[in-house]
Parts: structure tokens; C-alpha cells; sequence
């Protein structure tokens, strides 16, 4: 019976990521039925409560540095490149944001790389878990760009949603992409690269920070992930006024579930 004790407290710590997911698609049914000052606390909320569940299921399953890693890495690579963007409209383009979100640091708001986090580890997870057949010398790049497709998709839902808010303004919104008037093909470009950047960095510090197995299943944030995505698009398409972007989410979605579905059915 040894080992009773440890293992029941591994296991509660592996329901933990469960609470931040629950409360985080609870906030976000809240979006679109909510306008002004109201709308603007539920979004802090999400983007909180989003970060909050990728660096708390980094460190759950992955271990303390993990999560940490998690943090830093990817803030740092959202405030560079944000701060980039910002100065030169390399590589999104040209775009403003609004006094909205609050504190700034090097021209970029303190929520900005929060959202990163929010859509990058929960996008990496994904792409492990899409990825996990292909090849061993494949499977790197494979899951790199897999994940970066996933975090440069997952902005394609969520980009005309804040710029519908006021969070930011591009200042020349076309070309883009067919049902979305509001925001450049180049800043699915610039996620794109960003993506690779990151993603990279991510599955660097996986392989040399995480303690062994995975410690925890990757549901919570990979139900964050869904409901983000394809909640968003029923937002847009239902709510919002957004009919584009909710075809966009989910004709990106498709493949995504095809490929899972086939995984699993292989896996019988």
C-alpha cells in the first residue's frame, strides 16, 4: 500500500488545470452577451484565467520549471515581437492599440503577451498529440509547424473579435483574408513566423526542463483551446456579426478533428 498518499495528491494536483478551463469557457459564454466596460472585464478575465491554465498545467504535468519556462519564454517572445510590430509593421503590419488594455510595456500591454500564453502552450499540446506518429526524425519539425498553424489559426477567430472591440486598429486591412475585411493577410504571416519562433523555443524547453511523463492529461487546456476556437466561431456567427471569421473557425477546425478522429480510431 505504499505510495497510497502520493499518488492521491498527484491525482487531485491533476485535476487543478480543470478549475482555470471550467471557469475560463463559463467567462467566455459571457463575451457576446455583455457590451462596453463589462466586455472589456470579461475579456481580462479570459486572457487571465487562460494563462493562468497554461503555466499552471505546464507545471503540473511537466514539472515547476516547465511552467515557469513556459512563462518567461513566451512572454518574452510576444513582447519582442510585438514590440517590433509595433515600431516597424514587421511582421504583422501596421497596426495601433487602443488605451484599453491598460499598462504597456516597450509600447506592448501587459495583456498582450498574457494572451500569447493563453494560445501557445494549449497549441503545442495539440500538436504533440497530433504529431505523436510521425517519425521520430520527423516528429520536431512536424510538431513545430503544426503547433504554429494551430496558434496562427486560433488568431485568425480572435482578431477581428478585438478589433470589433476597439482593442486594436490596422491601418491598412486589406488584402485579407475572403469574409474578414478588417484584418491583413500579413498579420496571419507574421503569427505564422512568430509560431515557428515560439513553438521551436516551447519544444526545446519540454525536452530539457519536463520531469519525465507527462504528470496529467492535456484536457483542460485543450478544452480551452476548443471552445476558444469553435465557441468563438458560435460567438460570430450567433452574436457578434462576424459571419467571416466563424466560417474561418471552422473550416481551419476541420482538419484538426478529422485527423484526431482517424488517430483515434487507429488507436482501437
Amino acid at each position: 500500500m505504499t505510495g497510497g498518499p502520493a499518488l492521491r495528491t498527484g491525482s487531485r494536483a491533476a485535476l487543478l488545470p480543470w478549475v482555470p478551463a471550467v471557469l475560463l469557457v463559463v467567462t467566455a459564454i459571457g463575451y457576446p452577451l455583455t457590451d462596453g466596460t463589462a466586455r472589456t472585464a470579461v475579456s481580462w478575465a479570459i486572457v487571465l484565467l487562460g494563462s493562468a491554465l497554461s503555466v499552471g498545467h505546464a507545471a503540473v504535468s511537466r514539472g515547476a520549471r516547465t511552467g515557469a519556462g513556459v512563462l518567461v519564454t513566451t512572454a518574452a517572445t510576444a513582447v519582442v515581437f510585438e514590440a517590433v510590430g509595433l515600431a516597424t509593421g514587421v511582421p504583422y503590419g501596421s497596426y495601433t492599440y487602443s488605451d484599453d488594455l491598460g499598462p504597456t510595456l516597450l509600447g506592448v500591454p501587459f495583456l498582450v503577451p498574457l494572451a500569447w500564453l493563453m494560445m501557445a502552450w494549449p497549441s503545442w499540446l495539440l500538436a504533440a498529440r497530433l504529431t505523436r506518429d510521425v517519425r521520430a526524425g520527423w516528429r520536431r519539425p512536424a510538431r513545430v509547424g503544426v503547433a504554429a498553424a494551430v496558434f496562427a489559426a486560433w488568431d485568425v477567430v480572435l482578431d477581428p473579435q478585438m478589433v470589433q472591440a476597439g482593442f486594436w486598429t490596422w491601418a491598412h486591412p486589406r488584402p485579407s483574408l475572403p469574409g474578414i475585411d478588417t484584418v491583413p493577410l500579413t498579420n496571419l504571416a507574421g503569427w505564422l513566423l512568430a509560431g515557428v519562433v515560439l513553438m521551436t523555443l516551447l519544444d526545446l524547453l519540454v525536452e530539457r526542463t519536463a520531469a519525465g511523463p507527462a504528470r496529467a492529461g492535456d484536457g483542460a487546456p485543450l478544452l480551452a483551446l476548443a471552445w476558444m476556437t469553435l465557441g468563438g466561431a458560435l460567438a460570430h456567427a450567433g452574436w457578434l456579426d462576424l459571419p467571416g471569421s466563424a466560417a474561418w473557425g471552422v473550416v481551419l477546425a476541420v482538419p484538426v478533428v478529422v485527423a484526431l478522429v482517424v488517430q483515434a480510431r487507429r488507436a482501437r
